[in-house]
């Protein structure tokens, strides 16, 4: 395994991790018992990569590899066992940041792996980061990820583009996964940080009546 590779598997596991805990906690905020505190980590956790990896005619990775379940699992208990104040919380948003932002290019990567043309690659990494999230709000009764004027989605999309076009120019993977993987972070530091978000319509719609 060179170094990328296990970069990359790192990044993986615990952006799964991550999505789960915060499964863990939209259970925690119903008041659920433990055994939804695990379906909402694995649920969020592996989410997007079984969409994505169905959408490809491939293997389910959690299937072959059951240790994603098991990370999900472990950070629904430690969700569980020490609860989520005011600053671990603020911990798990920068750890979320940083798990969408590995999660757009282990999706992109895994797509180009299997042949997917470029823009079917850009597509398999914003679902990857995002999907797992969607389930999640609606299981939670929350609203969506893709409703937030917060920008949450749009760094998802810069960073899987970013990747998929500079391997497609002929850039180094490495270079172009870190490269990729800084401009996603980065706008979803200033979405954090700086509330950041795109212009909403303001053209005129036909009323409901």
């Amino acid at each position: 395994m060179d170094a990328l590779t296990a970069t990359l598997t790192v990044l993986d596991y615990g952006a799964v991790a991550v999505f789960g805990a915060t499964g863990a906690i939209a259970a925690a905020r119903r008041q659920h018992d433990i055994i939804t505190f695990g379906f909402f980590a694995a649920v969020t956790g592996v989410g997007g990569g079984t969409l994505r990896d169905l959408l490809l005619d491939t293997d389910v990775f959690w299937v072959a590899k059951p240790s994603y379940l098991v990370a999900c699992l472990a950070a629904a208990a430690a969700v569980w066992v020490f609860g989520v104040g005011a600053t671990r919380f603020r911990l798990l948003l920068w750890l979320d940041a940083l798990g969408m932002a590995a999660y757009a290019l282990v999706g992109a990567a895994k797509a180009q792996a299997l042949g997917a043309p470029p823009f079917s690659c850009v597509v398999m990494g914003v679902l990857t980061a995002t999907f797992g999230g969607v389930i999640r709000d609606v299981l939670a009764e929350e609203p969506s990820v893709l409703l937030r004027r917060e920008l949450a989605v749009t760094p998802v999309l810069l960073g899987a583009s970013t990747f998929v076009g500079l391997t497609e120019l002929g850039a180094p993977l490495g270079l172009a996964a870190m490269v990729g993987f800084v401009s996603a972070f980065g706008v979803r530091a200033g979405a954090i940080l700086q509330g950041w978000s795109l212009p909403g319509f303001r053209g005129r719609t036909p009323s409901p009546h």
